[in-house]
C-alpha cells in the first residue's frame, strides 16, 4: 500500500503563542476545498479505486446489453424460433454482471479500508507531537472524534460514493444513448425528469454538506465533555456532581440528535423528490409508449425494452443522487481531518538554526537582578556537540539568559528577565510563592514552551539548536502530578526506555522504593495500573514517575515537588536517592518543603518572574527576607504538624 504524503502540518520551533485558536480545528471551508481535501485522503488509493470503478462500470455494461437481449428473446418468441441460446445469453449477462458488480465493491471497500488506516496513521503519528500551547486550547474529545467517527464516515462514503459518481455518470449517459436509440418521444420524456432531479441535488447537497459537519463538530463536542467527565470522575462524585455533569453529557447529545436528524431530513428531502419525480416519470412513460404501441409507432418490444432501460436508470439516478449526497458527508469529514492534520506540531528531528541568538553573544548570566555570580562557571564550558559520548556521560549545565514569557498575548509576563546558571552536578532547588515561574522553568527546559525573548542554554547551547529528540533524552522530568498511564507497572517504568534491562529495572525500583511496592502486587511488574494509574496511591504515582524518570539516566533531572504525596520515612529515603544522583546528574528541584532546600547544593528564589536571591539556605536566611519568611512559615506548619514536643529541623 502506497502511503499518502504528509500533509502540511505546521512545525515549529520559534516562538508562538497558545492564545491563538488552531484555524484548522475550525473545520469550516467551502465546498470545493472539502472535495479537494477528500481528493487528497483518496490519491493514494487511486489505483485499486480505478480498478473497483472500472469491475463495476463492466458489471453495469453487462446490465445494460439485458434489455437488449431480453428484446431479442421476446422477437424470437414472436416469430416462433428456438429461445435456447439467446436465453443462455441473457442468463450469462445477468449472473457475469452480478459477479463484476461484487467484486468492484468489494475492491472499493478493500480501498476505503486502506484510505481510512493511512488517516488514521496519520492522525495518530501527528496528534502526539503537537505543541503543548495547541493541546492545551483544543478539546481532546474533539480530536479523538476526528480519528474515529469522521474516519469512519470516510470509509464509509467515499470510495462508495466515488464509485457512484463515476459509475452512475456514465452509464446514465450510456442508458439515455440507448433509450434515444429505441425511440427519440419517450427520451425526450426522461430528459425532462432528468433535469428536474438535477435540480433538485443542485439545491439540496450543499445542505446535506453543511449539516453532515455540524453533526460531526456536535459528535466531538459531546466527546469532549465525556473526557472531562471520565477524566475527573473522582472530582465529580466527590463533589456529587453526576447529576450536573449528566446533563451537559444529555444536552450535548441532544444537540448531535438535533443536528443529525437536520443532515436526515435534507437527505430525505434529497432522495424523496427524486424517487417522486422518477415514479411519476415511469407512469408518463408508460401512458404514452402504450399510445405510441396503439398508434402502431413503436412495437410492444421496443417498449419493454424501453421500460426496462427506464427500470435501470430510476436507481442509477438515485445513486447519482445519493452519491453526490455521499461526497458532501465524505468531504466534511475531510475538512475536519485536514484541520486536525494542520496544526502546528514539533519537529523532534532538529531544531532553529540559530533560534534568537544574536545579541546575546557575550552576554554575562547577570540580570537586572543583581547576580551573586554563582555557578557563572557553566557560561565557560566548552559546548559539546549533541549527542556526543563526552556530552552523554557528563552531567549538564543549565543557564538562562535574559529569559521573557508570557503565556499568551494580553496576560501578564510570567518570566522578566530571568537570568540564572546552573553548574554540571549537584542539587539546585528554586524556592517562591506561587506564580512567580518556578515550573515555567522547567516548561521552557523541556521546550514545551518557547521563551519570548532571551535563550535559554544547555551545556553552553541554546536548546533551540539542540534537536528536540536529544533534548528530552537528556531530561528527566517528574512533574508535580505525575501522570500514570493506563497498562501495566512496566510499561509505564519503561516509558521511553524500551531497552532497559532488568537489573537496571530493579535498580531503580530499589531508589525508588517500589520494591516493596511491586512485590505486593499480584502479578509483580505485570500488574495493570489502571486508567491513569487508578489503582496506584498518589505516593506511589510519584515513585513511579521518579524511577521512570531514573531509568532513562539523565544527565539533567527535573523534579517538580515531587515527593509532595510522601510519608516521611520514605521521603527522606528518596531526597537520599536525590543527592546520590546528584553526584553523576544535575538535579533541579522545585521546592516546597524546607527538608528539601536545606539539603540543596545552592537555592534560586524567585519573585514575581523574576530571580531575587540565590545562595545556600544558610546565606539566604542572613541576607533575603523574603526566603526568610518563607522558610519559617514552613517551620510553623512543620510544628503544628508534628505537636509541640517534636524536634524541629535547624535552620
Amino acid at each position: 500500500m502506497t502511503s499518502a504524503p504528509p500533509t502540511e502540518a505546521r512545525r515549529t520551533d520559534g516562538p508562538a503563542h497558545p492564545a491563538e485558536q488552531p484555524a484548522g480545528l475550525a473545520g469550516r471551508g467551502s465546498a470545493w476545498s472539502g472535495l479537494r481535501a477528500l481528493a487528497g485522503h483518496l490519491r493514494p488509493q487511486r489505483g485499486r479505486m480505478l480498478a473497483g470503478v472500472a469491475l463495476g462500470l463492466l458489471g453495469s455494461v453487462l446490465g445494460l446489453a439485458q434489455p437488449l437481449a431480453a428484446k431479442h428473446v421476446m422477437d424470437i418468441i414472436g416469430h416462433g424460433q428456438p429461445t435456447v441460446g439467446p436465453v443462455v445469453v441473457l442468463s450469462t449477462l445477468v449472473v457475469a454482471g452480478g459477479l463484476l458488480a461484487g467484486l468492484g465493491h468489494y475492491v472499493l471497500d478493500r480501498s476505503a479500508e486502506s484510505v481510512v488506516c493511512t488517516v488514521r496513521r496519520r492522525l495518530t503519528h501527528l496528534l502526539p507531537r503537537l505543541r503543548v500551547p495547541v493541546i492545551e486550547h483544543t478539546e481532546p474529545g474533539d480530536l479523538i472524534a476526528r480519528v474515529t467517527s469522521d474516519t469512519v464516515l470516510l470509509r464509509r462514503t467515499a470510495p462508495q460514493a466515488v464509485s457512484a459518481a463515476v459509475t452512475g455518470t456514465l452509464i446514465t449517459v450510456a442508458t439515455v444513448v440507448m433509450m434515444g436509440l429505441l425511440d427519440a418521444v419517450l427520451l425526450g420524456v426522461t430528459l425532462t425528469v432528468i433535469a428536474f432531479v438535477g435540480l433538485v441535488v443542485t439545491v439540496v447537497t450543499p445542505h446535506i454538506g453543511r449539516a453532515t459537519r455540524h453533526t460531526q463538530e456536535a459528535v466531538g463536542r459531546m466527546g469532549a465533555g465525556l473526557e472531562r467527565t471520565l477524566g475527573a470522575l473522582r472530582t465529580v462524585k466527590a463533589a456529587g456532581a453526576e447529576q450536573h455533569e449528566t446533563a451537559a453529557l444529555h444536552r450535548a447529545a441532544e444537540h448531535a440528535r438535533r443536528t443529525g436528524v437536520r443532515a436526515a431530513a435534507w437527505e430525505a428531502v434529497s432522495a424523496t423528490l427524486s424517487a417522486v419525480v422518477l415514479q411519476i416519470c415511469f407512469l408518463v412513460v408508460l401512458g404514452v409508449g402504450g399510445a405510441r404501441v396503439t398508434s402502431g409507432s413503436i412495437g410492444v418490444s421496443t417498449l419493454v425494452a424501453f421500460l426496462l432501460y427506464l427500470f435501470a436508470l430510476t436507481p442509477r439516478i438515485g445513486q447519482l443522487v445519493e452519491g453526490v449526497g455521499q461526497l458532501q458527508i465524505g468531504a466534511a469529514a475531510a475538512v475536519r481531518i485536514r484541520g486536525a492534520e494542520t496544526l502546528e506540531i514539533e519537529a523532534l528531528g532538529g531544531g532553529e538554526a540559530e533560534g534568537g541568538a544574536a545579541g546575546f553573544e557575550g552576554e554575562g548570566f547577570e540580570g537586572a537582578e543583581g547576580a551573586q555570580g554563582r555557578g557563572d562557571e557553566a557560561a565557560a564550558a566548552p559546548e559539546r556537540p549533541p549527542g556526543s559520548h563526552e556530552g552523554r556521560r557528563h552531567p549538564a549545565t543549565v543557564a538562562f539568559q535574559q529569559v521573557r514569557f508570557a503565556y499568551r498575548p494580553g496576560l501578564p509576563a510570567v518570566h522578566r528577565h530571568v537570568s540564572f546558571a546552573v553548574p554540571a552536578g549537584g542539587v539546585t532547588a528554586i524556592v517562591g510563592p506561587s506564580g512567580a515561574g518556578k515550573t515555567t522553568v522547567f516548561a521552557l527546559i523541556e521546550r514545551f514552551y518557547e521563551p519570548d525573548a532571551g535563550r535559554v542554554l544547555l551545556d553552553g547551547r541554546d536548546i533551540r539548536r539542540w534537536p528536540l529528540a536529544e533534548l528530552r533524552a537528556a531530561i528527566g522530568y517528574v512533574e508535580q502530578d505525575p501522570t500514570v498511564l493506563a497498562g501495566t507497572l512496566r510499561d509505564n517504568l519503561t516509558l521511553g526506555a524500551a531497552d532497559a534491562t532488568d537489573e537496571q529495572i530493579a535498580h531503580v525500583l530499589r531508589l525508588a522504593r517500589l520494591d516493596t511496592v511491586t512485590g505486593c502486587l499480584p502479578h509483580g511488574l505485570d500488574t495493570q495500573v489502571g486508567h491513569r494509574g487508578s489503582r496506584l496511591s498518589g505516593g506511589e504515582r510519584q515513585r513511579v514517575a521518579i524511577a521512570r524518570a531514573l531509568l532513562r539516566r539523565p544527565r539533567l533531572l527535573l523534579l517538580d515537588e515531587a515527593t509532595s504525596q510522601l510519608d516521611a520515612a520514605n521521603e527522606a529515603a528518596l531526597r537520599e536517592t536525590v543527592t546520590d544522583t546528584a553526584r553523576r546528574t544535575t538535579v533541579l528541584v522545585v521546592a516546597h518543603r524546607l527538608s528539601t532546600v536545606t539539603t540543596a547544593d545552592r537555592i534560586l528564589v524567585m519573585e514575581a518572574g523574576r530571580v531575587r536571591a540565590r545562595g545556600t539556605h544558610a546565606e539566604l536566611m542572613a541576607q533575603d527576607s523574603l526566603y526568610a519568611e518563607l522558610a519559617s512559615t514552613q517551620l510553623i506548619a512543620v510544628r503544628r504538624c508534628r505537636g509541640p514536643s517534636a524536634p524541629v529541623p535547624e535552620g
